[in-house]
């Protein structure tokens, strides 16, 4: 089974390539196209922001490549909100693989701070990434942005308002959330992506 781990100009890749190994694996952190198209599944990871972080792909030629990859792909943090089609972050123009446009977390009370950092649950869960869920799970969360609830959502999290913590369309997954960084219930998100 070959992982690679796409890499441009986004933070976290180290943890994510970490997680993966804990499962067994040696992922391959890579940007070179052919390596990232052999691969058995693609994760496409990071913090960061959507401005920069479009440019560098379509300054590398990665927008193209992500978008028509066949195998399983799993965007996590960044990558979930560039895989979208429109980012409130400066305005941006993403990857569209889901119809769907980031927006901005807008508080509505003194307590609600934004960015949302830390545990929060996962609920409604609908997809073989979640094989094994019986109830809410605690995943870690760092961000300003959220994805609306829509039809290609697959689980739900409450922070201002419910917003879509996972995304399924085709063979593209993705999780707002930090799975490598959520402990045993991510590392099982991680495992269910390897076995789809």
């Amino acid at each position: 089974m070959e992982v690679a781990i796409v890499k441009y100009n986004a933070g976290n890749i180290g943890s994510v390539e970490n997680a993966v190994k804990r499962l067994g694996l040696e992922p391959l952190v890579t940007d070179n196209p052919e390596l990232i198209m052999k691969a058995d599944r693609v994760i496409f990871p990071g913090q960061g922001e959507a401005r920069s972080t479009m440019a560098y792909l379509k300054e590398h030629k990665l927008d193209e490549l992500i978008v028509n990859l066949k195998q399983p792909v799993l965007g996590i943090c960044i990558g979930m909100q560039l895989l979208c089609r429109h980012s409130e972050e400066y305005n941006t123009d993403c990857l569209g693989v889901f119809d769907v446009d980031v927006k901005r977390f807008i508080p509505q009370r003194h307590e609600e701070k934004v960015p949302q950092m830390g545990w929060n649950t996962v609920e409604n869960t609908k997809s073989p990434l979640f094989k094994g869920f019986e109830k809410p799970e605690f995943v870690y969360f760092v961000h300003s942005f959220y994805a609306p609830l829509s039809e290609f959502t697959i689980a739900e999290t409450n922070y201002i308002q419910p917003y879509s913590s996972a995304l399924h369309k085709d063979n593209f997954y993705a999780t707002q959330f930090h799975p490598e960084k959520s402990g045993s219930v991510g590392e099982r998100i991680l495992r269910n992506f390897i076995e789809l």
